[in-house]
């Protein structure tokens, strides 16, 4: 179970999937298990730097994973049962990996479903979504020493969040990059069973529109530390990077606290760590 949304990003799925179409026009290719490293990533134009699929795999059934899965650039998609396309609470991923599982080299199209969930520890490597459905990826470890790695790849196209975080420990972010979406990390604002949730974001490329880069919330506990953030095609600085909430465990929304952006306790980072291009 995922927050609800605070402040969507709306109207935009139909016309910013042509826009996916467009980007894919100038795609590179990734062969092999080929990673996306910092290097590969152009700090101008970071949003046009998607991969273009080997192949496509509908998915009528959550593919469980343990261990590690390579989907050598294939696209996967939701069909039958999760071929819904819509913002609904309480869907099935199209991906389930278990505590210490990898997922690399995938891309996850359109229907995307509810993306990923991990029941603990995980990578997800060179992971790639096109058009995001409920979210992302989702968090859902239960222990403290839980570590979550995103390493490389991007989202884009999401109503409200890209990564959601609902479980304990400890979400690692880095080389990723995400454009016209609501927020980046969310930790859930509303769960019954809430935790102190740490989050560390590193080399990120953000592109406008986009609402805010991670929201966490104050009162449980949870950080959030971000370094080498571009941030791109918002010239009027509108996209909040941090903003801090006071969780509850009713479900009701909560409650946004002010001003966003660096605190020195909650959220961890400088002005210089923020870059605009």
């Amino acid at each position: 179970m995922s927050a609800p949304a605070e402040q969507r990003v709306r109207h935009r799925r139909r016309v910013t999937k042509r826009r996916a179409v467009i980007a894919g026009l100038s795609a590179f290719g990734i062969t092999g298990a080929a990673i996306v490293t910092t290097s590969m990533l152009s700090t101008a134009g970071a949003a046009s730097s998607w991969p273009t699929d080997k192949g496509k795999t509908p998915v009528s059934a959550t593919i469980p994973v343990s261990g590690v899965r390579d989907g050598g650039m294939k696209m996967f998609y939701g069909s039958g049962a999760l071929g819904g396309d819509s913002q609904d609470e309480g869907q099935a991923p199209l991906f389930e990996l278990a505590d210490g599982a990898v997922l690399k080299n995938v891309i996850i199209g359109t229907p995307a479903a509810d993306g990923v969930h991990c029941k603990g520890s995980c990578t997800l490597q060179n992971v790639w979504w096109t058009d995001v459905g409920e979210d992302a990826a989702s968090f859902k470890g239960k222990s403290s020493s839980a570590v979550y790695k995103v390493i490389g790849g991007g989202a884009k196209n999401a109503d409200d969040k890209v990564l959601q975080f609902n479980g304990a420990g400890t979400l690692n972010v880095s080389g990723f990059q995400v454009q016209n979406a609501g927020k980046l990390v969310r930790s859930c604002g509303n769960c019954k069973t809430q935790y102190k949730r740490t989050v560390v974001l590193s080399d990120i490329d953000v592109t406008a529109p986009m609402n805010s880069i991670v929201g966490v919330n104050a009162n449980y506990g949870d950080t959030a530390t971000l370094s080498k953030i571009r941030i791109h095609g918002d010239s009027k600085k509108k996209i909040k990077t941090c903003v801090r909430f006071e969780g509850n465990n009713t479900g009701k929304e909560p409650k946004e606290l002010t001003p966003a952006g660096p605190d020195g306790k909650t959220c961890k980072f400088k002005a210089s760590d923020i870059s605009y291009q």
